[in-house]
C-alpha cells in the first residue's frame, strides 16, 4: 500500500494541476472571455480572474485593442478606364465580443476580405483625378461602408488609409504632359491678365493727364530730367504741342495784321503825293 501511495501522489498532483489550469484563467485589461457552457453561450467575462467548470465550460479569448491589417495591392479600374494598383491600411477593433465569436467564424480574415472588395468597388466609381486629389474623401467613404457592414459582427472600423496608388509608366507620362499643359495654360492666362491690367492702368493715366494740361507738361519735364540724368551726349526729343501752340498762334496773328510802314498795294508809284 505504501508503495502504491508513493506512485499515486504524483499522479494526483498532476491531475489537480491540470484541473486548476483548465478552470482558472487570468485575463488582461484589454481581453475578454466568451464563455460557453456545454456548447451554449453563457456570458462574457473579464478582465481579471475567470473560473470555469472543468469539462463543462470553455472560453474564447477576444482582444479588444485596435487591430491593424494591411490590405494587399488590388487591381482597380477607375471610372475613366485607367488601370492601377492600390493598397491600403485598415484599423478596427472588437466592440462586441459575443458577436465577433458567434456571428462570424474568423472575424479578422473576414474583415480583411471585405475590405479588399469594398476598396475595389468604391475606387471603381471615381476618376483617376479624384483618387489622386480627394484621397481623404475616399478613405472616409470606404471606412463608412466597412463600418456599416461589420457592425453585425461586433466590429468597429475606425479608419481606412489608402497608402499607394501605383500607375503604369505610360499613364505617368500622360499625367506629366497634362500637368505641363495645365501650367502653360495658367501662365498664359496670368500673362494676359497682367497685360490687360497694365493697359487699363495706362488708359486711366492717359485720361487723367489729358484732362489737366499742366499735368502733362509736368510729366514731360520729369521725363526730360530722367533722360538728362543718364549722361547722354545727344538727346533728341519732340516738342509737345501744348508748348508750341501758343507760339504758332502768335506767328499766325502777326502774319495777318498790316505791318508798320508797309507799301501801298499799288506800289510806290501809285502812292498819293503829299500836299505841298
Amino acid at each position: 500500500m505504501a508503495f502504491s501511495a508513493v506512485y499515486m501522489l504524483p499522479f494526483a498532483l498532476i491531475v489537480i494541476f491540470l484541473l486548476l489550469t483548465a478552470s482558472v484563467k487570468i485575463l488582461r485589461e484589454y481581453e475578454r472571455a466568451v464563455v460557453f457552457t456545454l456548447g451554449r453561450f453563457q456570458r462574457v467575462k473579464g478582465p481579471g480572474l475567470v473560473l470555469l467548470a472543468p469539462f463543462f465550460q470553455e472560453m474564447v479569448r477576444v482582444d479588444l485593442r485596435i487591430q491593424v491589417i494591411e490590405i494587399p495591392s488590388q487591381d482597380v479600374i477607375s471610372r475613366d478606364n485607367v488601370s492601377m494598383k492600390v493598397d491600403a491600411v485598415l484599423y478596427f477593433n472588437v466592440v462586441n465580443p459575443e458577436r465577433a465569436i458567434i456571428k462570424v467564424q474568423h472575424y479578422m480574415p473576414a474583415t480583411n476580405m471585405l475590405a479588399q472588395t469594398t476598396l475595389r468597388a468604391v475606387l471603381g466609381q471615381h476618376d483617376l483625378d479624384e483618387m489622386l486629389s480627394e484621397r481623404k474623401k475616399l478613405n472616409t467613404d470606404v471606412q463608412a461602408i466597412l463600418d456599416s457592414q461589420t457592425e453585425t459582427w461586433g466590429i468597429k472600423v475606425t479608419n481606412v488609409e489608402i497608402r499607394t496608388v501605383e500607375l503604369t509608366e505610360n499613364m505617368v507620362r500622360a499625367i506629366a504632359k497634362q500637368a505641363e499643359a495645365e501650367r502653360d495654360r495658367r501662365a498664359k492666362i496670368i500673362h494676359a491678365e497682367a497685360e490687360f491690367q497694365a493697359s487699363q492702368t495706362l488708359v486711366n493715366a492717359a485720361n487723367i493727364l489729358s484732362s489737366i494740361p499742366a499735368a502733362m507738361q509736368l510729366r514731360y519735364l520729369q521725363t526730360l530730367t530722367e533722360i538728362g540724368a543718364e549722361q547722354n551726349s545727344t538727346v533728341i526729343f519732340p516738342m509737345p504741342l501744348d508748348i508750341v501752340t501758343p507760339f504758332l498762334k502768335l506767328l499766325e496773328k502777326d502774319s495777318k495784321s498790316p505791318m508798320n510802314g508797309a507799301l501801298h498795294p499799288g506800289g510806290p508809284e501809285n502812292a498819293p503825293l503829299a500836299a505841298a
